[in-house]
């Protein structure tokens, strides 16, 4: 009996070597640390599942092994040095900063201190999962004392006047639980006794003794999933950090390339501007050539040298609007970080052009895509999963504990034996001994005590736990809900970007005719004012209007390439459109 049961201890010790790092199941995996990357060509999504590491715990030394003395002992404490902004001189040309759109975004996912920072949400839940793995971690005690005492004698069988005695006490303890929710512990305490009293039969004495005990839960507790919940609960909360970080940085990417388009308009605005003022100018100088030779009245050239005060205050308010656009455009890609480059002139290489494509949206299907894809939606059905967990708990804090406990206990005694002195007297002859002798009778196995124990612990009334089962439904219920609403919203916002395409589409071509118009008209203003039919009122007004159309020309165009952003960003699909993994 008891060889089964030191040998069903070695299994259960040899067993608890691995469940640190508890494999879960493939709907708790979780991810690594978000790092967005730009790859050549778009992914099938934004998270690859395949390039997911074995284990999310961090790899804890053990003791006694010079990694772990170098941590404990020579810790290393985790500084972080900002680095500079990279890759920027390599778009530099002529002095200028040169940048498609592609260029561009790998410059924002290198060196946005924004997105660096959405990075590291993932990196507390996912050193949760380590500390939840820590339920399974060993305990080793070891303990040692020693007590002096001096102390008169009280009768004559003390043994001496004064009794002086020396007790050395020590222990070591091991103990662990398993997956299966045993708990093993194991004991190996020891005694070293000396005193001068002379009746003392061993003197120094040796005590020893081993003890190996197990406590298996039989209904609360029992089972390798019930024991990991706090693992899947925290690899599940891991995933859906996961989601709401490429959430956030499907924001930033939007908000980084809606910038660039910024800075577009902004140029294109100014220089629609400029060339109003060219004409205003080419204006009042044909107007003060009249007046000078007698052509026309003095009370005629005010109107031009207002149109071309006008075309001034336009022109100086676009450069400026054009210098805050890039401002924000040099703090998206860290240009900003980098004196050498800060006041580089920027380059934007994109054209701004009419789109010819009149693509038509199945708005289903669209709306379909957003729900299966939009990262915000996964990390709510992710709450779902977390909450059916919390479910599992609480329905297990609600069971009876009952435990079966069992252990397996021998000792040794041993030291220098002094016989009683014969009553006929006699010389006393010690017998040698130590600690051996202790150690001998220990595992020789010649003094056992076997126990068992079954403990039946019911609660009459757990109200405590109760309310946590009640509170845990209700969580479900309140995430289910906002799964719903979650999805109504992504379809709203998906319906209403389709709309704005749509809008901003046709508001194009119809400010391409304008802009057509107005042009046709300004060039017959002109004509007719060469020829004196017509004043210099019409041709200003017209050069008004010719300006006006070409500005809102530029505003629809840049407005139908941010509208196809938002549309990209509700469907969640923006990140692989942009061939935007993030890993």
């Amino acid at each position: 009996m008891r060889l089964l049961l030191l040998a069903a201890f070695a299994a259960l010790s040899l067993s608890a070597q691995s469940p640190a790092a508890p494999s879960a199941a493939p709907s708790q995996a979780g991810g690594p640390a978000a790092q967005a990357t730009s790859q050549p060509a778009p992914q099938a999504d934004y998270f690859d599942e395949k390039k997911l590491p074995a284990s999310d715990v961090i790899d804890v030394p053990w003791f006694p092994s010079r990694s772990w003395l170098n941590r404990v002992w020579k810790p290393e404490i985790p500084r972080y040095e900002l680095k500079a902004p990279a890759r920027l001189q390599d778009h530099v040309v002529n002095g200028k900063l040169e940048l498609t759109l592609k260029n561009y975004m790998d410059l924002v996912l290198a060196n946005n201190t924004d997105i660096e920072i959405t990075r590291l949400n993932v990196q507390t839940p996912r050193n949760a999962i380590t500390r939840a793995s820590g339920i399974f971690d060993p305990t080793f005690l070891t303990r040692f004392s020693a007590t002096r005492a001096n102390n008169p004698a009280s009768d004559i069988l003390a043994g001496a006047s004064t009794v002086s005695s020396l007790n050395q006490p020590w222990t070591m303890q091991y103990q662990q639980l398993l997956s299966t929710g045993t708990t093993v512990t194991g004991n190996f305490n020891g005694a070293r006794n000396s005193t001068n009293s002379q009746f003392q039969t061993f003197n120094p004495s040796y005590q020893t003794g081993m003890n190996l005990n197990f406590s298996q839960p039989l209904l609360r507790g029992r089972g390798r999933d019930i024991v990991k919940l706090p693992i899947s609960v925290a690899r599940s909360r891991l995933r859906a950090s996961y989601f709401t970080t490429a959430d956030a940085i499907l924001d930033l990417v939007q908000g980084a390339e809606t910038a660039y388009w910024n800075v577009i308009e902004a140029r294109e605005s100014l220089r629609v501007q400029e060339k109003a003022f060219e004409l205003a100018d080419i204006s009042l100088k044909r107007a003060q050539r009249e007046f000078e030779l007698g052509a026309t009245s003095e009370l005629d050239i005010f109107q031009p040298k207002a149109q071309y005060a006008n075309a001034e205050i336009f022109v100086t308010q676009a450069r400026y609007r054009l210098a805050q656009a890039e401002d924000i455009l040099r703090r998206q890609m860290g240009v900003d970080l980098d004196p050498n480059v800060r006041n580089l002139p920027i380059s934007l290489t994109e054209a701004i052009t009419i789109p010819e494509e009149n693509q038509t949206f199945d708005r289903e299907s669209l709306v379909e895509v957003a729900l299966r894809v939009r990262p915000d939606l996964r990390a709510v059905r992710q709450n779902l999963d977390i909450d059916e967990l919390n479910i599992r708990s609480s329905r297990n804090a609600l069971l009876p504990n009952v435990a079966l406990g069992g252990g397996y206990t021998t000792s040794g005694r041993g030291g220098t034996f002094y016989p009683r002195q014969l009553v006929g007297g006699g010389t006393v002859v010690p017998v040698p001994g130590g600690i051996g002798d202790a150690f001998d009778q220990m595992f020789g196995f010649g003094f056992p005590t076997y126990n068992f124990s079954l403990t039946f612990q019911f609660p009459v009334r757990d109200r405590r736990a109760a309310a946590d089962l009640a509170d845990a439904a209700v969580q479900r219920k309140r995430d289910t809900l906002q799964l719903r609403t979650t999805m109504q919203t992504a379809r709203l916002e998906v319906l209403q970007a389709i709309n704005n395409v749509e809008n901003s589409r046709a508001s194009l071509k119809l400010a391409v005719i304008a802009r057509d118009l107005a042009q046709k008209r300004q060039d017959a203003e002109q004509k007719k004012y060469d020829l004196g039919t017509s004043t210099i009122f019409f041709v200003l007004a017209a050069q008004t209007d010719l300006t006006q159309a070409e500005s809102n020309l530029v505003t629809q165009t840049v407005n139908y390439r941010r509208n196809l952003i938002v549309l990209r960003h509700r469907t969640g699909e923006l990140l692989t459109d942009r061939g935007i993994v993030v890993q």
